[in-house]
């Protein structure tokens, strides 16, 4: 529920830092007046994410305003990019370096 009748649905993308060497990049929703004020509550939620733990959050955040309310399949954060890469050497520099924590899902 929207908190008044101006407040928008952003997502926002922090980054932070696990230990020495492991990021991650974690993806809120939170209902704002505006880009400034959805980024501060992200930051916010991001002190309180990192609080006590062996991590910290290193200052980037990126704002989406959402075109409609959350719901399934609703976007909730995007990031274009202008790049000269083709498409297995644009992903092999910003999204497989080889390095993330993650694993293949098998066809159904």
């Amino acid at each position: 529920m929207q908190e008044n009748t101006s407040d928008t649905w952003f997502g926002v993308r922090c980054v932070f830092r696990h230990g020495e060497d492991t990021y991650e990049e974690r993806i809120v929703i939170v209902i704002a007046a505006d880009l400034s004020h959805a980024i501060a509550k992200a930051e916010d939620e991001a002190a309180e994410y990192v609080d006590g733990m062996n991590m910290e959050y290193i200052g980037l955040a990126q704002a989406f305003m959402l075109f409609t309310a959350p719901r399934d399949g609703a976007e909730v954060f995007s990031l274009m990019r202008d790049s000269d890469l083709e498409p297995d050497d644009y992903l092999d520099a910003f999204f497989s370096t080889g390095n993330e924590r993650q694993g293949d899902v098998s066809p159904s």
